[in-house]
């Protein structure tokens, strides 16, 4: 009862109704919670700290929200990588892109679209449904009534599941309507709870109301994000908690099935701290290494290529454009077309660039020491492919065909 109840329809199945947040009795604040809670606020203030000293922390950013991108979907099916969107990037009608990268491309666009109205609109059911309605733009799920609420039954569970044997039914639509008024309401609430622990409620929340007849997940995610960018937590969108939850889904769900069926809020927020902790370490790391990298490329530039200035101008141009090629160089650096060749050429001479279609026309290249820093690429698997020994590989392999995940209908 303290999270909601399961309520007996008409037809026979059970659907969830959540109780209204904030939670009643109120969070227990115990001990491990509030170490937790320090933790993860000190380590993204440290991330925050860190970012402001990169060169062009917006560069980052777009990176980030990127393979925010590529995580979310995949946990929702996809398989396109984080190549793949910068292949699409440069040239939509690539044979070689995966058709489902759309999906990955929609999501940066919701992300940048839902930053970009925060600053004129609160976080609200609005600007949820514009989001949603960019997220499932001209792909799988359009079809779905965009940018509305669903105005009928959904439900959880694996593939083939009926609404009968699902492994959980959200809110009917009457009911859902009035846990989203509550839902709002609580996006507003600045007073209740320290603003992590708000945040993880409403992700909770969010994805027990199941509001859309698709992509819940994703439209739950990035909440977090805007909420913590809208509270002034975070001065960039530098928290993504995708790896996170994809790292660890079954104990995701389970923690989401214990606050329905048990009221153990407690539990999810622990797990919600543990991940904004861990994420924001890592994240914190990968802007050090940015500034690493970056100061050892252009040694190398200064020291081993004429012309340095041009040379720092494209290193500064690869990190908004990790994949490009030799007519996008010139345009971008506004010079002669050989001249892009040439700078080009040295900077695969550096291995700061990789050609990455082994043909004499129509190259293009990748900046490979940057992407790799990000990982989920075919760039990255065959790295590891090749410094993992063959024992190792065959452990991986068993751990990556273990069953999982869910289907939503």
């Amino acid at each position: 009862m303290r999270a909601g109840r399961y309520v007996k329809q008409p037809s026979g199945y059970s659907a969830f109704i959540p109780a209204d947040l904030p939670p009643k009795p109120p969070i227990k604040m115990d001990s491990k919670l509030i170490r937790l809670l320090s933790d993860a606020h000190g380590s993204l203030c440290r991330l925050d700290g860190v970012a402001s000293v990169l060169p062009n922390v917006d560069l980052f950013v777009a990176m980030y929200v990127r393979q925010e991108a590529v995580l979310s979907s995949q946990i929702e099916g996809t398989q396109s990588t984080l190549e793949n969107v910068l292949e699409f990037e440069v040239d939509a009608r690539g044979k070689d892109v995966p058709k489902d990268v759309e999906e990955v491309v929609n999501y940066v666009h919701a992300m940048n679209y839902g930053l970009h109205r925060l600053e004129q609109l609160p976080l609200s059911l609005r600007l949820i449904r514009e989001i949603y309605e960019i997220l499932l733009r001209g792909v799988r799920g359009a079809h779905r009534t965009p940018g509305q609420f669903r105005k009928s039954q959904n439900w959880i569970g694996p593939a083939g599941a009926t609404i009968n044997n699902a492994t959980f039914v959200p809110p009917p639509v009457h009911e859902m309507k009035q846990a989203l008024g509550n839902f709002e309401k609580f996006l507003h609430d600045e007073d209740s709870y320290h603003v992590l622990i708000h945040a993880g409620l409403a992700h909770a929340q969010f994805e027990t109301i199941h509001p859309f007849l698709d992509g819940n997940g994703r439209v739950g995610r990035l909440l977090i994000t805007f909420l913590l960018c809208e509270k002034g937590v975070l001065q960039r969108p530098l928290l993504y908690l995708s790896s996170y939850f994809k790292a660890h889904r079954a104990e995701y769900y389970d923690r989401l099935t214990a606050v329905r069926s048990e009221g153990d809020w407690e539990g999810w927020l622990r797990f919600f701290l543990s991940g904004i902790y861990e994420v924001s370490e890592s994240a914190t790391m990968t802007a050090r290494r940015i500034l690493e990298m970056r100061e050892e490329l252009r040694e190398s530039i200064s020291k081993r290529m004429a012309g340095n200035a041009m040379g720092f101008r494209l290193l500064d141009y690869l990190f908004e454009h990790p994949l490009t090629n030799i007519q996008l160089v010139a345009d971008g650096l506004d010079c002669a077309y050989l001249t892009a060749s040439r700078l080009v050429t040295g900077f695969v001479d550096l291995g700061i660039l990789r050609e990455m279609t082994g043909q004499k026309r129509n190259r293009r290249y990748i900046f490979e020491p940057y992407v790799l820093i990000f990982g989920n690429t075919s760039a990255t698997a065959a790295l590891t492919k090749k410094k993992t020994s063959v024992k190792e590989s065959k452990a991986s392999a068993k751990k990556a065909g273990r069953p999982g995940g869910k289907a939503t209908k």
